[in-house]
């Protein structure tokens, strides 16, 4: 990846949240105008896998397509969506989103880390661009802050925060919604706490409310499937 290429990348509308990368709102408007093109012509909003070949072009055109993953640092997980590296001065940590959880199209993927970086700003995400992960999907790369010295949350310590955030619970605490997102996966081992006691929430899925993301999340996450 290149300095120079990098600052080429267009700039599409300011950025929300200073932790925005002026990449995931470029990136964001190609996945857009994919999804725009295709139900002009088609009638329908099912195009993720032409998303997918047009934002690794556009990615590549753009210099921030990555084909060596060793640059992330050393590999340590893999959970339902992301191939997780801790990066070489072990101060962030770099996810392989596969896009699991977008379903049909990309256009909640994007919104997701929108809403996250509103709700969780703590530990933001940033992106930085693409690459394909070792199963060979097209992923897009994430970063965020490494919690050092971490212990998990614990349900009563997650069921507080939400609700301090404007949050309430849903069927038996599957989820939590405010109206605007319904949260889904803020489980323990998503959800940590730092020595600071603060609640750093590192792994969630984010719907927009009343747009069938229950039905989403259930249908797509392995451990749902499992139960």
């Amino acid at each position: 990846m290149n300095g120079d290429q990098t600052e080429r990348i267009p700039q599409e509308g300011e950025c929300r949240n200073e932790v925005y990368c002026s990449l995931l709102e470029s990136a964001s408007a190609v996945a857009q105008r994919v999804l725009e093109e295709i139900e002009a012509l088609a009638g329908t909003t099912a195009c993720k896998s032409v998303q997918l070949v047009r934002l690794r072009k556009w990615a590549e055109e753009q210099g921030c397509w990555f084909s060596d993953r060793n640059q992330f640092g050393e590999y340590f997980d893999r959970g339902s969506e992301n191939e997780v590296y801790l990066s070489l001065d072990g101060t962030e940590i770099i996810k392989l989103n596969d896009f699991r959880y977008s379903d049909d199209n990309l256009t909640s993927f994007f919104e997701r880390i929108r809403a996250h970086n509103k709700y969780f700003d703590a530990c933001p995400y940033r992106m930085m661009g693409l690459a394909e992960n070792r199963d060979g999907k097209v992923c897009a790369v994430l970063v965020q802050p490494y919690i050092n010295e971490a212990r998990l949350a614990t349900q009563e310590e997650i069921h507080d925060e939400f609700i301090r955030l404007g949050f309430h619970p849903e069927d038996n605490g599957e989820y939590f919604t405010n109206g605007q997102h319904d949260i889904f996966d803020a489980v323990d081992g998503n959800v940590l706490v730092g020595v600071d006691e603060h609640l750093y929430f590192i792994d969630t899925i984010i719907y927009p409310s009343d747009t069938g993301g229950y039905d989403t999340y259930r249908s797509l996450s392995p451990r749902c499937r499992k139960q």
